[in-house]
């Protein structure tokens, strides 16, 4: 697995983000209802990453309340992006000290639906470019869409996803067969992803085109053959 937890078939995951949002000292400005829907994003992507899909939702805001209502905006742009309904929502807002730089974590709970294949049994896919911090609005184009990545799921496309982090995809590819492998360099394997800017996937099937012609130009295989 990733980063999950598991708690019998309970699968909890969850993401945060700090300096990011609408605050003048933050570092990177995004909406807020932008900066909660990505941290929703990895959260979510996570869940798939475990075979589980979230049943609810805790949303952690240390930014102050007024932030509150456009996070949860976000969190409900995210999912109806993929055409879900959103999971029962609850949580917390920082009310009594001011911050000077926005801080939210969003956590999900969810139930495994699926039994996992094994990695080295599928072939293995890159998806999206590894992007962060004001990259990932100014190169919106080369971020993996989550509605592909969910419609791709639903119909068997592919089998697996695991996203990929701030460590990069090799660091990602060597977590998730259990042991380094020969990655391809195609894209620049050790950048950060960010908030999953860029995901793994795994497919059954060696027949490349219909995820081309699925996923669009951002495809790139994992592994490198020399």
């Amino acid at each position: 697995m990733r980063h999950e937890l598991e708690l019998g078939d309970w699968i909890v995951t969850s993401d945060n983000s700090a300096a990011i949002g609408e605050k003048p000292a933050d570092n990177v400005f995004a909406t807020d209802a932008l900066t909660a829907k990505f941290a929703a994003r990895v959260a979510l992507l996570e869940q798939w990453a475990a075979g589980s899909e979230p049943e609810a939702l805790l949303l952690h805001n240390f930014s102050g309340e007024d932030q509150w209502e456009r996070y949860v905006q976000g969190i409900e742009e995210l999912f109806a992006e993929i055409s879900r309904p959103m999971p029962k929502c609850a949580g917390s807002s920082e009310s009594n000290m001011a911050t000077l730089q926005s801080s939210i974590a969003v956590t999900m709970f969810g139930k495994r639906k699926a039994a996992l294949d094994q990695p080295s049994r599928l072939s293995w896919y890159i998806y999206g470019q590894p992007l962060v911090g004001k990259d990932v609005l100014e190169q919106s184009e080369q971020v993996a869409e989550l509605k592909k990545i969910a419609d791709a799921l639903s119909n068997g496309l592919i089998q697996r996803v695991w996203p990929v982090g701030s460590k990069g995809i090799a660091r990602e590819a060597e977590l998730l067969f259990g042991q380094k492998v020969n990655v391809s360099e195609i894209v620049d394997t050790a950048a950060s992803a960010g908030p999953a800017s860029c995901v793994l996937i795994g497919v059954s099937s060696k027949e490349r085109k219909p995820l081309e012609i699925h996923f669009g130009p951002c495809l790139y295989p994992l592994i490198r053959k020399d």
